[in-house]
């Protein structure tokens, strides 16, 4: 079998580790099967080189004038503020020509956002970083985006989340083409996981939302975060407020934009997740966090972060100072 040619386009200012993940999973894969089953390449826009974000630079081997041959897999790799960069039109035409012609196409991280405005997005289930996800819902909406999810597979078409997540799609290719001992091989030889616990989102902060609405409201918002284990019950924060608890429920979701039931848990759970960090057991996190028991926060934490308080503590509870 002949090698695979398997792309990266990186476009000025890229993010150096969108391009070199995947690259060193397709070299290291090549190393655990004995055989050169890829052989990877770089595309740029123009000759030269290519500076990234972190100021590192790149030779390309092709650019997008040149004639490739035969490519198996195409990926787009992200730059910052992707979302509001204006794209060239020759790169957006070279790109709606090149992809479909590949046997799978592909995004790491804001690279989708060149996808979608060379409209190879429309009607597909994607992912991005978890930062920028809600504005490539909102810029492309015939996008289904999964905003929680490390990559995503439509058809041909192949998303990752934010940077690293590069490495999990790069080496999701590989089981795909090389079998799961292969793959399993390459893994362990980068030290990363075979299969990644649980989705982006554990590494985000958008579940700590800033107070919103009327100052009345805000002042709600603030109890709350300042006392989750306290009663956040309808009837208790509409008596804080001196309203009913229909009107003040009604309320609520108007000016926040969810219910008070939502904005609690969330809030809840961004509590939950500084006491993990800071290496609390998770039953006591539930007591001080207004979760009734651990298995009820268990439960909130997968729903929002898809992994359980002691796979999160595991992992995270050496960022505080004091572990």
């Amino acid at each position: 079998m002949k090698p695979r040619n398997i792309a990266i386009l990186a476009v000025p200012g890229v993010q150096l580790l969108d391009v070199s993940g995947p690259l060193d999973v397709f070299a290291e894969a090549n190393l655990q099967s004995g055989k050169e089953a890829y052989r990877p390449v770089v595309i740029a826009t123009t000759h030269g080189h290519i500076r990234s974000s972190s100021g590192v630079r790149l030779v390309a081997d092709y650019t997008i004038e040149d004639e490739t041959g035969p490519l198996d897999t195409l990926l787009v790799a992200g730059r910052p503020n992707a979302a509001e960069t204006e794209h060239d039109a020759k790169l957006l035409s070279w790109l709606g020509k090149a992809a479909p012609h590949a046997r799978r196409y592909g995004s790491v991280c804001s690279g989708a956002f060149l996808l979608a405005a060379a409209g190879l997005l429309d009607g597909r289930r994607v992912t991005t970083h978890w930062a920028v996800a809600e504005r490539l819902r909102q810029a492309y909406p015939a996008a289904t985006v999964e905003e929680d999810a490390i990559h995503v597979a439509d058809g041909k078409l192949r998303t990752a989340a934010g940077v690293t997540a590069g490495l999990d799609l790069a080496l999701s290719l590989v089981e795909e083409d090389l079998g799961r001992e292969v793959a399993m091989r390459t893994a362990a030889q980068l030290v990363m996981f075979f299969k990644r616990p649980g989705g982006q989102m554990q590494f985000s902060r958008k579940g700590e939302a800033a107070p919103a609405g009327r100052s009345a409201l805000q002042e709600v918002q603030r109890w709350i975060a300042a006392n989750p284990a306290a009663d956040h019950s309808v009837a208790e924060l509409a008596r804080r407020m001196e309203l009913s608890p229909r009107h003040f429920a009604r309320l609520f979701r108007e000016e926040v934009g969810v219910t008070p039931a939502a904005w609690v848990e969330s809030t809840r759970i961004a509590a939950a997740r500084r006491l993990l960090e800071s290496g609390h057991a998770p039953k006591q996190v539930a007591s001080e966090c207004g979760f009734a028991d651990d298995d009820t926060l268990r439960r909130a934490f997968m729903r929002h972060l898809g992994v359980t308080p002691a796979e999160y503590r595991k992992q995270y509870a050496h960022m505080s100072p004091a572990n």
